[in-house]
């Protein structure tokens, strides 16, 4: 490799966990030998850091890596992550794919790039995930309004949909301090906001003894950090100390996302998910007793095989009654190596869509709903550091988008609001009350 510093672009599809890992790979490039550059520029090399939920996510890789070849022909493609770990030959075969990575091999990434020469046949490193693989710390800090830590790793649920335990490996988590010591770091970027994130958060504790109750208690005590979200938690792991500590910490925002994926109790069981809607509903309950403005989202399935017409009225009626803020509608996808992939009564795709359409338009109503529930609420909103037309927007405790007049004094900071009205573009007006 010469002195010419190398431009290096990354490219990051899936949930927040990856986010923060890219973010971390990022910064294992040495300053004096790469340069970092937006995805949608000419680079040297792209590094595409992937996700296999769907079959949607493996097509949006194939997209990605057909653009970058487009956009910079003859430059060095990585694929690394997720898709990478379950079909490494599948995109080896992609012609213009020089390197192939899989989870855990990819946080090594910057020594595989000894030899930048395209290749005629892409180098595949993928090891087959065992529980004692490693956990490698991650956070990001491209975003400097709020940073996503990874706390948690993998997952044993084995719910028969789902590739992400044969993505990922068992559940694991570093101790305590080790995240303690991260989030320092991140305070001292100025940074105020920490979305708690992993494959599943609430099941922290695992493979070091405690609970994810013990590792927020320890967070709150960080200096600097004013809030933490956790992005998402299993229904049966959202104990009651969890939250009772958000009801009487400001530090641990109001705001659940709680999978529920069927309100069918048949289709749970189906779906091999290790609670019913009793158990979800109990825990909606209890979360709007202790926090009644608390912003609480769920995650949907339509079209799992063998759910029949009355079963999705019965998903639909339920999540009618809950009292949630907003829905993440999916269809079913065929993921190769489930059991949901061998499963009869497959629904057809024009119905999935149908059942999508329903539940988008159930969430946009409940979103409403929750946004007129909110008006003459005095809360706390953390203004995020871009500018479109004029308007700064940040996100409240509960997780509404506000927006105000631009101010650039306002940006990164957490203020005190009072919510008035609902705007055009769907988020909430604001008065500044400090």
């Amino acid at each position: 490799m010469n002195n010419i510093r190398k431009k290096v672009a990354f490219h990051t599809l899936g949930c927040k966990l990856n986010f923060a890992e890219t973010s971390t790979i990022s910064r294992s490039f040495p300053e004096d030998k790469f340069e970092r550059v937006p995805a949608s520029s000419v680079a040297d090399i792209y590094i595409i850091n992937t996700c296999s939920v769907t079959d949607i996510a493996d097509k949006k890789c194939r997209q990605a890596i057909k653009k970058f070849i487009t956009l910079s022909p003859g430059a060095f493609i990585a694929v690394v992550g997720c898709y990478a770990q379950l079909k490494p030959q599948e995109i080896s075969s992609i012609p213009g794919v020089d390197l192939v990575l899989g989870t855990n091999e990819k946080f090594d990434i910057e020594g595989y790039l000894t030899n930048l020469e395209k290749k005629q046949e892409a180098e595949i490193h993928s090891c087959n995930l065992s529980a004692s693989d490693s956990y490698n710390p991650s956070y990001s800090l491209t975003d400097r309004t709020r940073s996503f830590l990874k706390v948690q790793d993998g997952c044993d649920y084995g719910c028969s949909y789902c590739t992400i335990p044969l993505a990922r490996g068992k559940s694991r988590n570093p101790e305590v301090e080790l995240i303690k010591n991260e989030a320092g770091k991140i305070a001292q970027r100025g940074i105020k906001e920490i979305v708690l994130t992993g494959v599943n958060v609430g099941d922290f504790g695992k493979s070091t003894g405690g609970s994810f109750a013990d590792l927020l208690k320890e967070l709150v005590k960080i200096p600097g950090i004013e809030r933490y979200r956790i992005s998402s938690i299993e229904p049966n792991l959202l104990t009651d100390e969890i939250i009772e500590m958000a009801a009487g910490n400001v530090k641990i925002l109001p705001h659940f996302h709680i999978p529920l994926q069927s309100g069918c109790n048949k289709i749970l069981g189906l779906m091999r998910r290790r609670y019913t809607r009793e158990v979800f509903a109990d825990r909606i309950k209890k979360v709007r007793e202790k926090l009644p403005l608390v912003g609480i989202g769920a995650d949907v399935i339509v079209g799992f095989p063998g759910e029949s017409s009355s079963d999705f009225e019965d998903t639909y009626s339920f999540l009618k009654q809950m009292p949630l803020s907003y829905l993440h509608v999916f269809t079913f996808s065929e993921r190769p190596d489930t059991v949901a992939e061998k499963l009869p009564g497959k629904i057809d795709f024009r119905e999935k869509e149908r059942r999508r359409k329903e539940l988008t338009i159930l969430s946009e109503e409940k979103n409403l709903e929750f946004k007129k529930l909110n008006i003459g609420n005095v809360t706390n909103v953390l203004f995020e550091r871009t500018r479109s037309e004029g308007l700064i927007s940040g996100f409240t405790s509960n997780y509404i988008r506000v927006e105000y007049p631009w101010q650039s004094t306002l940006a990164g900071q957490i203020k005190r609001v009072k919510l008035k009205s609902i705007s055009e573009s769907g988020k909430m007006n604001i008065d500044l009350i400090d």
